[in-house]
């Protein structure tokens, strides 16, 4: 736990403008706030949203690029005792109804754009404020006012949306409790993963719970400095981290890639101690490029939006290995059973967990204070009675003990770190009055990690080319979430239950 004690994810902002009130906490293009200047932004914007007529426990749904209007806005709405719902901006009509009605969110703190569509909705929230000066105002309208008690620990803080396997995106339920106990296990980490001095270059979302809790939450919690970048530029974004004296880099896969391929990298990470990717595997061809030219290992890390997120790290082992996700956080409880729940045992001891060295895969189950409370709004699918929660990960320990992930049992894709669900694609595509039949696949990507492939079934008679399927998907679905690649076939292999056999289409 931080120096001074904790109960409401907000309460990190008030210490670190108590410990160092004049130390730059957040610098965003030419404008730096001081810890101090956040501290009493979060006030006035926690005072001014409870104005509204809000009250503890409504959801405000926040669709913002990284800038300094969005950790005002987060740290205020639970500061207000009110659930943060951090959305995706780019999110098209389609996504953005279906999470507004769900949540029930009252308010909106949006972009332009966001707020244009929002208005066109059904469930349009009863308030919403367009970041820059309509959220200043607002912001200002607070100021002076009696701020309320925001409640914690077991309290909502974050409502998450992540896709699920129904087609329907489902919040994930984080307290103030998880996300708390999570910054405390990743600041278990020796030797420190921040430090006060640092300053942290934060480009990932923080809309995205990578960005959002390992990235503003430990610079919070911290109190050191961080360096927003509204999106990602590689030669941009390098010479900030020069120019800025970024010490730290929290990141995901196609960043790193990306910086690989550049011959300033070496230059510009020269005053980097400490490079973290995360949200995805990292391509290990990058990794050792990247330790070629900085003389730096990039440690990776896993975890998943219902842990808050991290539940393990390379920064645990003794040296780092390629496409390994290292070892379990300091509180973290992680089992590896098998199809029946049952861990995963040696053949010498039937009651042990199975021991380092054996390479036998199990799924990852885990337990600890960092867990979500189920999904939205009944708890649905959360911790089991015992306290342990299923990821839905294969993984097997090496002879060291370190995790190395085989597969899912899910059919999640990956792309830039951004959890894509094959049934949400199929239920659009499925939608196209000339297409019968869909099913949807990842396939390797040398940048994002994974692309989405298509493999349609069109109707006797249509005519269709794959650019028109992939045009019609973006009518509906975020960029990362559209086909990049689409194959015609005259029929879908299907299992003797008449579900389509996806692994037959990988086979060919």
């Amino acid at each position: 736990m931080s120096d001074e004690s904790t109960a409401n994810l907000a309460d990190l902002v008030r210490v670190a403008a108590h410990r160092g009130p004049d130390v730059p906490a957040l610098s965003f293009g030419e404008r730096t706030l001081s810890w101090s200047q956040v501290d009493a932004d979060v006030d006035a914007a926690a005072a001014a949203l409870r104005g509204l007529g809000l009250a503890a426990g409504d959801r405000v749904a926040i669709a913002l690029p990284n800038g300094l209007d969005f950790p005002v806005a987060y740290f205020g709405a639970l500061r207000a005792g009110l659930v943060a719902l951090p959305v995706n901006p780019s999110y098209t009509a389609r996504e953005l109804s279906w999470i507004l009605a769900d949540s029930g969110a009252k308010a909106l703190i949006g972009t332009g754009g966001v707020l244009e569509t929002a208005a066109e909705l059904e469930a349009t929230p009863q308030h919403r404020i367009a970041n820059g000066r309509a959220f200043a105002e607002l912001v200002d309208s607070g100021r002076g006012q009696p701020v309320p008690d925001g409640g914690g620990d077991e309290d909502l803080a974050v409502l998450m949306y992540t896709s699920g396997t129904s087609g329907r995106p489902k919040g994930a339920m984080l307290s103030h409790r998880a996300l708390l106990a999570n910054l405390d296990q990743c600041a278990s980490i020796q030797p420190a993963v921040l430090q006060p001095d640092d300053v942290v270059l934060l480009v990932v979302p923080m809309f995205h719970i990578f960005g959002l809790n390992p990235g503003l939450g430990m610079v919070a919690r911290t109190g050191c400095s961080a360096v927003l970048m509204e999106r990602f530029d590689p030669v941009g974004s390098l010479q900030a981290i020069q120019e800025r004296g970024v010490t730290n880099v929290i990141g995901a896969p196609p960043m790193f890639l990306a910086w690989s391929l550049l011959p300033e990298l070496a230059e510009c990470f020269a005053g980097v101690r400490l490079a973290v990717s995360g949200a995805a595997p990292l391509d290990p061809l990058a990794q050792r490029r990247l330790l070629d030219a900085t003389g730096q290992h990039v440690f990776e890390g896993y975890g998943l939006t219902e842990t808050a997120p991290v539940l393990s790290s390379t920064l645990m082992c003794e040296v780092p290995k390629p496409g390994s996700i290292g070892r379990e956080l300091p509180g973290v409880e992680l089992r590896l059973v098998d199809a029946a729940g049952r861990d995963v045992v040696d053949d010498d001891d039937d009651d042990e967990e199975l021991l380092p060295g054996s390479d036998e895969p199990g799924e990852i189950v885990v337990r600890g204070r960092h867990l979500f409370s189920g999904y939205w709004p009944d708890g649905a699918g959360g911790p089991d009675g015992d306290g342990w929660w299923a990821t839905g990960d294969v993984a097997y320990r090496d002879d060291d003990g370190d995790l190395f992930l085989v597969d899912r049992l899910k059919e999640l894709i990956l792309v830039s770190g951004f959890n894509v669900y094959p049934r949400e694609i199929e239920d659009v595509l499925l939608s196209h009055p000339d297409i019968e039949e869909a099913a949807v696949l990842g396939v390797d990507h040398p940048y994002t990690g994974q692309a989405v492939k298509a493999y349609v079934v069109m109707r006797d008679g249509a005519a269709l080319t794959a650019e028109e399927v992939e045009a019609f998907c973006a009518r509906s679905l975020a960029r990362f979430k559209c086909p990049t690649a689409v194959d015609f076939v005259s029929t879908l292999p299907h299992s003797a239950t008449g579900k389509v056999a996806k692994a037959r289409l990988r086979d060919n």
